[in-house]
C-alpha cells in the first residue's frame, strides 16, 4: 500500500525497538532506513522504577525508496525568528551574526593546510577599530580574501557595536529557508507527552479512556514531515483515532 515516495513511521519502546529495527531492515532494506527519532514521552521520573525510569519512546522511520523520499521542512517558530534583530539599522531587515570561521582538518599550521584546499582563507583581517586578527588555530575564515572584500562592501560583515569584535557573517531573516530541518530528538515541550495525550482523549470519552494514546502534536509533527495536503495517511492500528483526527484537521485523506 505504500507509495513509492512514501514513508512509514512506527512508535515503539525499548523492549522491542531493536528487534523491530532488524525486522524493518528485512522488509524495507537497510538502505531505506531514515532515522530513529527519540520522543520524550514523560515529564517526571517514575519513583517506583526498579532500574532506570524510561522517559522516551522510539519512532523508527523508513522510506519506501530513500533515494526519492525527502521530508518536508518544519515551519519556523516565533522563537526562531526572535533570534534575528537589526542591530545596525540595515535596510534589509532583521539578521543575526554567525561564525565567520570554519574548521580545518588537522590541527597544525603549515603544509597540512594546503591539503585542505582552503589555505587561501588564512589571512589577516583588520577590524574597523584597527585590531588585527588571524583565524584561531585549526580554523580559517569562511571566505577567500576576494569574497571577504565583497561581503564587507555589501555590509554583510559585523564587527560588533564598537567595531572591535571578531568578524561575524550577517545572516538575514529574509535569506533563510521557509522551514527548518527536523532533528532526531523531539522534546515533550515541542510535540507533547503521554499526559497531554490522555487529557486529549478524556475530552472525547471519559468512560472508556484508551490506554496508550499519542498526543496530537506528535502526530502533527510526523504528518508535517511525511505528507502534503491531500496525501493519503494510513494508520493500521487506529487505537484512539488520534492519527485520523490530526490527518483530517491537516487536510489529509486518511484510512484507519
Amino acid at each position: 500500500l505504500l507509495r513509492d515516495d512514501g514513508s512509514i513511521w512506527v512508535t515503539i519502546d525499548d523492549n522491542e525497538g531493536h528487534y523491530l529495527k532488524v525486522l524493518m531492515d528485512e522488509v524495507f532494506g537497510r538502505r531505506n532506513f531514515v532515522a530513529n527519532v527519540v520522543w520524550e514521552k514523560k515529564y517526571a521520573p517514575q519513583n517506583n522504577a526498579i532500574w532506570l525510569s524510561d522517559s522516551h519512546d522510539h519512532v523508527l522511520v523508513f522510506a519506501k525508496n530513500k533515494n526519492i523520499w525527502r521530508p518536508q521542512p518544519l515551519p519556523r517558530s516565533i522563537e526562531m525568528d526572535a533570534r534575528y534583530r537589526n542591530l545596525d539599522g540595515d535596510e534589509r531587515g532583521d539578521w543575526k551574526p554567525s561564525d565567520f570561521t570554519i574548521s580545518l582538518r588537522g590541527g597544525q599550521r603549515g603544509a597540512q593546510y594546503a591539503k585542505t584546499g582552503v589555505s587561501e582563507n588564512i589571512y589577516e583581517i583588520t577590524t574597523p577599530s584597527g585590531r588585527k586578527l588571524q583565524p584561531a588555530r585549526g580554523r580559517c575564515w569562511a571566505a577567500s580574501p576576494k569574497r571577504y572584500a565583497e561581503l564587507k562592501a555589501e555590509n554583510r560583515i559585523w564587527f560588533g557595536p564598537d567595531g572591535n569584535n571578531v568578524p561575524a557573517l550577517k545572516r538575514f531573516l529574509t535569506d533563510v529557508q521557509e522551514g527548518v530541518v527536523a532533528k532526531t530528538i523531539w522534546f515533550r515541550t515541542e510535540v507533547g507527552d503521554n499526559q497531554d495525550a490522555k487529557r486529549e482523549v478524556v475530552q472525547i470519552n471519559q468512560a472508556e479512556v484508551f490506554g496508550t494514546p499519542k498526543p496530537e502534536k506528535l502526530i502533527q509533527r510526523i504528518l508535517t514531515l511525511a505528507t502534503a495536503p491531500n496525501d493519503l495517511v494510513l494508520d493500521s492500528f487506529l487505537g484512539s483515532g488520534t492519527t485520523a483526527a490530526v490527518a483530517h484537521k491537516m487536510g489529509r485523506r486518511w484510512i484507519g
